[in-house]
């Protein structure tokens, strides 16, 4: 833990506890979902293509899903193949696809939400709506913070050496 201010040291646990929450919750999700043949990638896919109605591009759900498009083409190749997703020439653009879940696709994407409804419950069990309606409001302000902020780090001119050449690799080491 950082030293400092009280403030600063708050707000890194809550940056801490964010992260773990996170993996914690993701683990917990995908081990209810495992049994469903799915990975991580699959049922996030099915999910947001369920969530977002039919006719997503393939560009849009890669940016829903925070991925590249060349990413999430190998998930969709096997959704497809599956017979749980079509793709479709979108009438806008005929070199873009729109994405569409199939009937086969419907139950398995009920389940999904049915898991994570569950775990959900489970999670939050005992916490008071006016707790979490609050938890709600501040992790919506940091989720703001976070989209106003640069994605590359600043350069910290302070903490920067002359860059060296490491002789193992022939690579830069700062």
């Amino acid at each position: 833990m950082p030293e400092g201010s009280s403030l600063a040291q708050t707000q890194w646990r809550l940056g801490a506890t964010i992260g773990q929450i996170a993996r914690r919750w993701r683990a917990r999700l995908d081990a209810r979902i495992a049994p469903f043949g799915l990975t991580e990638a699959r049922w996030l896919a099915l999910l947001h293509l369920s969530r977002g109605g039919d006719g997503l591009t393939q560009k849009q759900l890669a940016a829903r899903l925070s991925i590249e498009g060349p990413t999430l083409v190998r998930t969709l190749d096997w959704l497809e193949r599956e017979g749980l997703v079509e793709r479709r020439e979108a009438p806008h653009d005929r070199r873009a696809k729109t994405l569409h879940l199939t009937l086969k696709a419907r139950p398995l994407t009920q389940r999904i939400e049915a898991a994570a409804t569950g775990i959900r419950a489970e999670i939050m069990a005992g916490i008071p709506a006016a707790e979490l309606a609050i938890c709600l409001s501040v992790l919506e302000r940091v989720a703001q913070g976070l989209a106003a902020c640069p994605t590359t780090p600043a350069k910290d001119p302070a903490a920067e050496g002359p860059a060296q050449e490491d002789p193992a690799d022939g690579h830069r080491a700062a």
